[in-house]
């Protein structure tokens, strides 16, 4: 059963007023095109944005500026070939090149409002990481090739290129689609600690609401001594998970609906840390429903991908605000659309990207399952827990 059509109408208003929660992304001013010379000195809009895209790419031309100095560049030489990423805090910070120290309190000032732009708490630490866009371009790094700078580029703006910094802070535009002879090194965010500080903003906030609160022993349906019933995934596996050669890794997460206990839409996150590659089949033995948290033996799952600039404090208003409309009829009903729509409109670009969604799994179901977008399957099975 899919939600009525004045009931879908609500959700998108309600969607598109949403977007007043989201911080605007930083435009960055187009530099000359060329063919890989210095175009212009970058002084772009979104190095003052407050957006992770806006303060990623301030970042990634202070870095650049800074390895003006010999001593420094080399100290971030050995870092980025050592390791396939760096936390760029803790470089800084153990930095013995004046250049380095002098960048440190600027990278600490650029961590926190990344956390304050992903909706995040104060705990979540160090965010900003630093690495290759590619391990093809270690060799020319190793040999001495002068490194540009570039923040992460959305991989789904639509533009043919990104642009990246030189040591005399000069723009260059590269283009998105192959690796460059120059190395780049990519300034970028932890993902996955990013997904686990901000799906518990999720679920703090929905608690928050009454959407998310553990269900009552009383009403649980199971004895103390019995366990708990559960839907287990046994294996999984994606087509496109929307990463680009510079991307890296996907960090995906799962959002987990239906009607708890007390008759009100609850969410469940699920973080998937192992689930980072297209076209490869994970068997992580990962439990996905908690079924005593549950009214119905019915249950939906949105598999989405934090691409960069996701406010999930902003996220987790969104969706409460929808479900909090939805109440239920007494039997189930699917809550997968009101959980799509109640996603800002312009959410829909790079962050969080929509991978693919499960409508109506029961606490019997067992086999492959396909995902209603086509783009990946999982086969789950009935799982108990029993009691220790």
């Amino acid at each position: 059963m899919s939600t009525s059509t004045p009931l879908r109408t609500a959700l998108i208003g309600v969607a598109l007023a949403a977007t007043a929660l989201v911080p605007l992304q930083g435009t960055a001013l187009a530099a000359p095109s060329g063919t890989g010379t210095a175009a212009t000195t970058a002084t772009t809009s979104a190095a003052s944005s407050s957006s992770v895209s806006g303060i990623e790419d301030a970042t990634a031309l202070a870095l650049a500026r800074s390895l003006a100095d010999p001593d420094w560049s080399r100290e971030v030489r050995r870092a980025a070939l050592a390791a396939d990423s760096v936390g760029l805090g803790a470089l800084a910070d153990d930095a013995t090149a004046s250049a380095g120290r002098k960048l440190a309190a600027r990278i600490t000032a650029a961590d926190r409002g990344v956390a304050a732009a992903k909706g995040l708490g104060s705990g979540a630490g160090s965010l900003l990481r630093l690495g290759l866009a590619d391990a093809s371009m270690r060799n020319r790094l190793a040999s001495g090739a002068a490194p540009l700078v570039a923040a992460a580029p959305s991989d789904d703006d639509g533009a043919a290129t990104f642009t990246a910094y030189d040591s005399r802070g000069t723009a260059h535009e590269l283009p998105l689609d192959s690796a460059t002879d120059r190395p780049v090194y990519l300034v970028d965010i932890d993902g996955a600690k990013a997904v686990a500080e901000g799906l518990k903003v999720i679920d703090k906030t929905l608690e928050s609401k009454g959407l998310g609160l553990p269900a009552p022993s009383a009403g649980a349906g199971l004895s103390a001594a019995s366990g708990i019933d559960t839907t287990r995934i046994d294996s999984v596996r994606l087509g496109d998970v929307e990463e680009p050669f510079f991307k890296g890794d996907a960090e995906i997460f799962t959002l987990v609906t239906g009607f708890g206990k007390d008759g009100k839409p609850r969410v469940d996150t699920v973080e998937m840390p192992y689930l980072n590659k297209e076209d490869t089949t994970y068997y992580p033995g990962q439990v996905l429903v908690n079924w005593s948290d549950y009214k119905y033996d019915m249950a939906d799952a949105v598999m989405m991908e934090d691409d960069g600039d996701t406010n999930y404090q902003a996220l987790a208003k969104a969706i409460a605000a929808v479900l909090l409309t939805i109440t239920d009829q007494g039997a189930y009903i699917p809550l997968v659309d009101a959980l799509l729509n109640a996603i800002p409109t312009n959410w829909w670009t790079d962050d969080p990207d929509y991978v693919e969604s499960w409508y109506t799994l029961a606490r019997s179901s067992s086999g492959q399952r396909n995902g209603a977008a086509g783009n990946g399957w999982m086969t789950v099975s009935p799982y108990h827990v029993p009691e220790l």
